[in-house]
């Protein structure tokens, strides 16, 4: 079982969150105060402190430097399941997500799935491609390839039911470490089609790298979302780190 203090810690970071989404505290407004907190939730400091700083992390909160931190603003930072899992991503903002497969197979691995997923490119891995839809009309093109220990229990899952990251938790498949990378591609003819665009139109191509505990590779997925659909926002606050990598190609 969990430590008392972490649970306390989560407890008050969720609850906070809560109170700026629904804005009950907006923009500029301070959080309670440490000795409010502590009361409301039977804490020590040590707890409240943990919450708070993990909203200045997210970049909701500022520093405080001494004094009680204020409310920047109203946003929504990724968790590491909304970062795996369109599903999770689109379904977390409010969206009623579906999927149309085109595909679950075995097929041989491309060259970059094989490369990830340390495996030779004429070996079988588990094929998924899906046109993802909010209301009925698609955003995105889902490739998912798994090596096979991994691709086996999807092999007789109908992946027009659901998410297939949640399925694959279910049966013990464990995700623990997540790389994404984010480049701008041109819609084919094929890809046009399906996101009902003209060919040419520029997509975001989203690469996914997902891996277990030990480092082992567990899926390869490459997404492609309308340019004019989606954007990509950052707030930071000094003195913290962000995961995001911004790099210059050759």
């Amino acid at each position: 079982m969990p430590p008392r203090g972490v649970q306390q810690h989560k407890k008050i970071a969720d609850y906070l969150r809560g109170l700026i989404k629904d804005e009950s505290i907006k923009a500029g407004d301070f959080l309670p105060s440490e000795a409010e907190l502590c009361e409301k939730f039977n804490s020590s400091r040590g707890p409240v402190r943990q919450a708070i700083a993990s909203l200045r992390a997210e970049g909701l909160v500022s520093s405080g430097r001494g004094r009680r931190s204020v409310v920047l603003g109203s946003f929504t930072a990724e968790n590491f399941d909304a970062i795996c899992s369109i599903t999770n991503w689109l379904s977390g903002r409010g969206y009623n997500v579906g999927q149309k497969t085109l595909w679950t197979a075995r097929r041989p691995a491309p060259k970059e799935a094989a490369s990830y997923l340390r495996i030779s490119e004429d070996e079988q891995v588990v094929f998924v491609h899906r046109i993802r839809s909010i209301d009925g009309e698609p955003v995105a093109i889902e490739r998912m390839y798994f090596p096979l220990h991994v691709g086996k229990h999807i092999l007789d899952f109908d992946a027009d039911s659901g998410s297939i990251h949640n399925h694959l938790m279910a049966q013990g498949v464990e995700f623990d470490n997540a790389h994404r990378e984010l480049t701008l591609t041109c819609a084919s003819e094929e890809d046009a089609a399906a996101l009902s665009c003209e060919p040419g139109t520029p997509l975001w191509r989203i690469h996914i790298e997902l891996s277990d505990h030990a480092g082992r590779p567990v899926e390869y997925t490459t997404n492609l979302l309308r340019a004019d659909r989606m954007k990509v926002g950052i707030t930071n606050v000094r003195g913290t780190t962000s995961p995001l990598e911004v790099i210059l190609t050759d």
